[in-house]
């Protein structure tokens, strides 16, 4: 046993050595954009406490900004076909830009309207870094999809300390609280756009755009494509609606501190992103279908400790553990995704998997706050089992009785031109028919 983990570990680090100079200017340009989202997860409900006109609205700005994520997913994919990756990087950090303007007006304002508007903007701008993901498996081979899908998201270990440390560092700097926290988001998205200067944009072929395409019912029939999309969507809906839900339930029903608060949220957001460091590796080494059952596992043990306890300790368990299943649910579903179309087809279900997951998380989202105020937070967590429990069913149906089982070999010698730093790069959609995530 020592003898196999000792040869995957070598692979693995292998593996580390070959991702080009893309993936880390993704990595960086990512980590300064996903502070905007931790910032309006931290204090995004607590000022909607102060601003809204009743509390049943209290986390509509944390909603608003997952509403624009979800909406602005499917403009972003399509534009990325038309006109590029790198143009659409760059709309995206004017959209962030503009959202930290307008909730610092608002908040200058005590404008509960234009604060939500400002963070809908932010969140359009985190449908824009969501495609960082596509990009990198773009500027990959594709023995290394879930490697730079799960690297990518360790952008979220910077988001997680840089976002919510501005947000108590800026709260009384200037005579309107949090202003200056937001005006802050400015100074890192102009650094983010300076960082994306050193991307380098995947061509795809003519071969590749002139594919032949499936027809939607062929497509949808596969259940492959929706143990991907619903896995990543199970987990990022019972993410969202428990994590906007807690510094609420925390600080304003449980009475805890804002820098206890924080540091639950920071451990959530750490938790959410730390196992990236070998999601990757997992699931080349124990298959996609175990990594997503343990985030599933996982999630079912957030509702069960959350529900036993108010106290920081119960808090700060649930939250980390919740981080640890969406990692595992997200990141697999993101690397099986590729195994469900061919090569004339990646955007068109890449906007199909965006649009399912982050309307999820929309919906989660706005319904979280009501919920909370409405029946508690333990009714919260358990209206989330019957979605767990829905996913493994269909789990155990692909795995179990499905005929389009992916299985893992080598993928063969690669045609396509090395990149700057010497590795091969071939579209995504050509590993439908090479990638094969291991089961």
């Amino acid at each position: 046993m020592s003898l196999f983990l000792l040869s995957d570990t070598r692979r693995y680090t292998g593996a580390m050595a070959k991702l080009p100079r893309n993936i880390w200017v993704l990595l960086a340009a990512q980590a300064m954009n996903q502070s905007c989202a931790s910032m309006v997860v931290l204090i995004g409900g607590i000022i909607g406490s102060q601003l809204a006109p009743t509390m049943n609205l209290a986390t509509m700005p944390i909603a608003s900004a997952v509403v624009g994520a979800a909406t602005g997913t499917v403009p972003a994919v399509m534009a990325s076909k038309r006109w590029g990756r790198k143009p659409v990087f760059y709309v995206g950090i004017l959209l962030s830009i503009a959202g930290a303007l307008l909730c610092s007006l608002a908040l200058f304002q005590e404008w509960f309207i234009g604060f939500c508007g400002g963070a809908l903007l932010i969140g359009s701008s985190l449908s824009v870094v969501q495609q960082y993901r596509f990009a990198a498996m773009e500027s990959v081979s594709v023995d290394l999809i879930p490697t730079a899908a799960s690297r990518l998201l360790l952008a979220g270990l910077v988001a997680a300390f840089l976002g919510p440390e501005l947000a108590v560092w800026g709260r009384d700097l200037l005579p309107t609280p949090y202003m200056a926290s937001f005006l802050s988001l400015v100074v890192l998205n102009i650094v983010a756009a300076l960082i994306l200067t050193g991307y380098r944009g995947v061509e795809r072929t003519a071969a590749h755009q002139a594919a032949p395409v499936q027809d939607w019912r062929q497509l949808l029939g596969k259940p492959v494509l929706w143990v991907a999309i619903l896995g990543a969507s199970v987990g990022y809906a019972v993410m969202a609606f428990v994590m906007t839900a807690t510094p609420l339930s925390m600080h304003v029903h449980s009475g805890h501190d804002l820098l206890e608060t924080k540091r639950v949220i920071q451990s959530h957001i750490v938790a959410m992103y730390l196992p990236s460091l070998l999601s990757g590796w997992l699931i080349g080494r124990f298959g996609t279908a175990r990594i997503m059952l343990a985030g599933c596992l996982a999630l079912l043990a957030v509702v069960w400790i959350g529900s036993q306890g108010i106290t920081i300790q119960h808090y700060w368990v649930a939250l980390v553990l919740l981080g640890i299943g969406w990692n595992f649910m997200f990141v697999s579903g993101t690397a099986l995704l590729p195994a469900s179309y061919g090569d004339g087809e990646p955007f068109r279900v890449q906007a199909l998997n965006e649009a399912v997951v982050f309307g999820s998380q929309a919906i989660a989202s706005l319904s979280a706050g009501w919920v909370l105020w409405s029946l508690g937070w333990k009714i919260l967590l358990y209206s989330c089992v019957p979605f767990i429990a829905a996913h493994l069913l269909l789990l155990a149906y692909w795995r179990l009785i499905a005929t389009d089982l992916p299985t893992q070999h080598p993928a063969p010698p690669s045609t396509a031109p090395p990149n700057a730093a010497g590795s091969s790069i071939e579209s995504p959609g050509s590993r439908s028919g090479e990638y094969r995530p291991r089961q």
